[in-house]
């Protein structure tokens, strides 16, 4: 194994590369795009995307929780995105977002680890979820 001194961690490029393929995929998010989802996820049995109401495991059960899903406000707000990488292959990407659920403003964020195979970059684990409801503060209680 190398040690971690010699690796190299967040190479410039490599986290430019990522940032433009974690965009494409939230354009295709919230454009309902399947296509690109796809084709930027890890196609195989072990590749893991936990939801914020649904744990899903393979591609084929990610494949049927998007052909499945509603797609009426898709959209969201990107508060926070953070690209760190490891080496030359592997990735982590992180966000924080805002999104108009039933009426309410929720927040929520997303995690993604990356892999660079042979045949690119694919998403090999996956996890989205949404910060719970804040109660609105109480009046402050006057004082006598």
């Amino acid at each position: 194994m190398t040690p971690i001194s010699s690796r190299t961690i967040n190479n410039a490029t490599i986290v430019a590369e990522l940032t433009d393929l974690y965009l494409q995929y939230e354009t295709a998010l919230c454009t309902n795009d399947l296509a690109t989802m796809d084709a930027l996820f890890w196609h195989t049995p072990e590749v893991v995307r936990f939801g914020a109401t649904e744990n899903l495991y393979g591609i084929e059960a990610i494949r049927n929780f998007r052909q499945n899903r509603p797609t009426v406000n898709l959209q969201r707000e990107i508060a926070h995105l953070q690209v760190v990488t490891f080496g030359q292959d592997t990735a982590s990407v992180t966000v924080e977002f805002s999104k108009v659920i039933e009426g309410i403003l929720r927040s929520g964020r997303q995690s993604q680890t990356w892999y660079r195979f042979p045949e690119g970059w694919k998403i090999v684990s996956a996890h989205v979820s949404l910060l719970p409801i804040s109660e609105p503060s109480p009046a402050p209680t006057p004082t006598v």
